[in-house]
C-alpha cells in the first residue's frame, strides 16, 4: 500500500504541475514590484518562503525544485538566510527518505516526482547544498545517502565513474546531450562534496577524475563543448565547470568571456543560452510550434547570473557594466524576475508556455549586492 501511494503521489505531482503550466499560460498573473532591482528581488525573495520550504517561483513553479534550490542554497546562505535553507534540505529529506527515493521535485504535500524525467544532477545538487549550508547530517540520513549514492553510480555511472551514454533530464533539459560538460560537472562536484560529506563509502570515485575528463574531452580553447558530440557553446555547459569550482583556472573563465562579449552572447544584456540553436537535438515538444527557441536563441536570467558571478569573482573588467545592464533589463524593466527573455528582451510567450515571474534565484543576484567578497566554492 505504502509503494501505491508513492506511485499515485509522483503521478499527481507530475500531473499538477504540467496543468499549472499550461493553465498560467493563458489565466495566471504576472505579479510586479515597485523598486530597484536589489529591492524587487528581495520582495520576490520574502513571498517565495512557505514556512517549510522555499518554492521555485511565483508562477506555476510553486513547487520545490532541487536544481533550482541547489544553484542558490550558498547564495541563500551568505546573505543571512541559512536558518531557512537548513530547514528546506531537512524538509526535503524527509519527504526524500520517507518515499526512499531522490527526485527534482516535491509538491507541497509531500509528493516526490520528477519533471520532465528522471536527471544527473538532483543528487549532486542535494549534497552541494547540504556542503554550502553546513548541514549536520544524522545517522538516518547518513545511511539514506551511502544508499542512495550506490543507486546513483549504478544507474549513471560505468565501472570507471564515467557517466554512461544515456538519456537523461538536466539543467537545459529540452536538449538530448550526449554526455554535457554540465553533467561531468555536477558529478564533478558531486565527488568533492562526498569527501566532505564522509559519504565515501557510497562513492569510491576522485574528483580529479571529471576535472581530466573536463581538460582533455570538453575544453576547445574558447569554452568547454557542450558534450562528447557537439562542439556548440551551451551556456551552461561552458560557465558550471567554473561557477562550481570543480576548475579554478582564471585563464580559462576569461577565454570563454571573451568569447561570450565577441559573439554578442551578452548583449542587450547577459544571457543568450546559444549562437548555434541548430545544433542540438531537442525533445519535440519543447520546440516549434509549442515552444519556439526555448532553450536556443532566448536570454536566461538564471545563466546571465552565472555569468555575472564569474566576472565578479575573477574580477572582469566589465563586470560593474554588465551587472547594471542585466539589472535594468531583465529585472527593473518586468519589475519581477522572469524565468528568461526573449532576444529583443521581450516577456517569452509560446503556443503552450509563458516565462514564469519571480524565480527563486533571486538569491544569486543579492548575493552580488552584498557587500562582502564573493566565497569561492572548494
Amino acid at each position: 500500500m505504502k509503494a501505491l501511494t508513492r506511485v499515485l503521489g509522483r503521478i499527481f505531482g507530475t500531473l499538477r504541475a504540467e496543468w499549472q503550466q499550461l493553465y498560467n499560460r493563458y489565466f495566471g498573473h504576472i505579479e510586479r514590484f515597485e523598486g530597484n532591482a536589489q529591492q524587487i528581488c528581495q520582495q520576490i525573495l520574502d513571498r517565495l518562503w512557505s514556512g517549510d520550504f522555499y518554492r521555485t517561483s511565483l508562477g506555476h513553479f510553486d513547487f520545490f525544485w532541487m536544481r533550482d534550490f541547489g544553484t542558490v542554497a550558498e547564495s541563500l546562505s551568505v546573505i543571512g538566510y541559512r536558518k531557512h535553507v537548513l530547514s528546506t534540505l531537512r524538509w526535503a529529506l524527509l519527504h526524500y527518505r520517507s518515499g526512499n527515493v531522490i527526485t527534482t521535485c516535491i509538491d507541497k504535500n509531500g509528493n516526490c516526482f520528477d519533471a520532465p524525467g528522471h536527471a544527473v544532477d538532483t543528487l549532486p545538487w542535494l549534497l552541494h547544498s547540504l556542503v554550502v549550508s553546513g548541514y549536520e547530517l544524522n545517522k538516518a540520513e547518513h545511511h539514506f545517502l551511502v544508499q542512495q549514492l550506490e543507486k546513483y553510480s549504478k544507474k549513471y555511472l560505468d565501472a570507471t565513474g564515467h557517466i554512461r551514454p544515456m538519456k537523461f533530464a538536466e539543467m537545459r533539459d529540452a536538449v538530448m546531450y550526449d554526455r554535457s560538460a554540465y553533467a561531468v560537472t555536477l558529478v564533478g562536484r558531486m565527488a568533492i562534496c562526498v569527501q566532505k560529506l564522509g559519504l565515501e563509502e557510497g562513492f569510491k570515485h576522485l574528483p580529479e577524475l571529471y576535472q581530466t575528463e573536463l581538460l582533455e574531452n570538453y575544453w576547445n580553447g574558447a569554452y568547454f563543448n557542450a558534450d562528447r558530440v557537439t562542439k556548440a557553446f551551451s551556456a551552461e555547459c561552458a560557465l558550471f565547470p567554473f561557477f562550481l569550482g570543480v576548475i579554478d583556472d582564471k585563464y580559462k573563465a576569461f577565454a570563454t568571456v571573451d568569447y561570450i562579449s565577441e559573439k554578442q552572447l551578452n548583449k542587450p544584456f547577459p544571457l543568450i543560452y546559444t549562437n548555434d540553436e541548430q545544433a542540438f537535438s531537442y525533445h519535440f515538444w519543447m520546440t516549434a510550434p509549442f515552444m519556439p527557441h526555448y532553450e536556443g536563441h532566448t536570454l536566461w536570467s538564471w545563466h546571465g547570473l552565472y555569468y555575472l558571478h564569474i566576472l565578479r569573482r575573477y574580477n572582469y573588467p566589465t563586470y560593474e557594466q554588465e551587472k547594471s545592464a542585466y539589472a535594468k533589463g531583465m529585472i527593473e524593466q518586468h519589475k519581477t524576475f522572469p524565468e528568461m527573455l526573449n532576444a529583443d528582451g521581450s516577456w517569452y510567450y509560446s503556443p503552450i508556455y509563458r516565462g514564469d515571474p519571480g524565480m527563486v534565484w533571486v538569491a544569486l543576484y543579492l548575493e552580488l549586492e552584498y557587500k562582502i567578497p564573493l566565497i569561492t566554492k572548494p
